[in-house]
């Protein structure tokens, strides 16, 4: 199963790239294909939704390959980030049946609890399928030690039960769609 990892800001210093590293290694270990996508390499100058662009013709590649998503993103005033949008917008119906697990990232307490119920009808919108279970990312200057490692030694195990979820869906989407 291929599940990549779109790491959902371009911010300068962005904290949510150690989030973005660890679900990469997590979902690895667990067995997936996987690799880091970066709305940095998809940044347009205004929504694009001609799919002409080189943009669109690489998310295109990545999306018709994939058997689902993690998208790892922070919370930006109770939002997500314009450039993950922006990215999303340059396809469509190619998600269609595509399975998705959300990521949010927070310095603050709540884990960005808000990005994960603003984003699921966007992905329902886009006939993906979020799961129930997300993980989140809370206070992330604190998660994680110098190599990366989660100080709370429970994330494994909530990313295991996350990443089982994932894979039952993206089993079971894969056998109804045609490409």
């Amino acid at each position: 199963m291929y599940v990549p990892i779109i790491l959902g800001t371009a911010r300068i210093g962005r904290q949510s790239e150690k989030a973005a590293k660890y679900m990469l290694a997590q979902t690895k270990k667990y067995g997936f294909e996987t690799e880091l996508i970066d709305v940095r390499n998809f940044r347009i100058q205004a929504t694009d939704n001609s799919k002409q662009s080189a943009e669109a013709k690489i998310l295109n590649e990545i999306v018709k390959k994939s058997d689902g998503f993690i998208i790892v993103t922070p919370e930006y005033n109770h939002g997500y980030p314009g450039e993950l949008k922006m990215m999303l917008d340059l396809l469509y119906e190619e998600y269609t049946g595509r399975v998705v697990g959300l990521c949010a990232v927070s310095i603050g307490p709540f884990g960005g609890t808000r990005v994960v119920e603003q984003l699921k009808p966007v992905m329902t919108e886009l006939h993906m399928h979020p799961i129930r279970e997300s993980i989140y990312f809370s206070k992330i200057s604190d998660t994680f030690d110098e190599n990366n490692n989660p100080f709370d030694k429970t994330l494994d195990d909530r990313v295991k039960k996350f990443l089982d979820e994932l894979s039952i869906y993206a089993k079971a989407l894969k056998e109804t769609r045609k490409n």
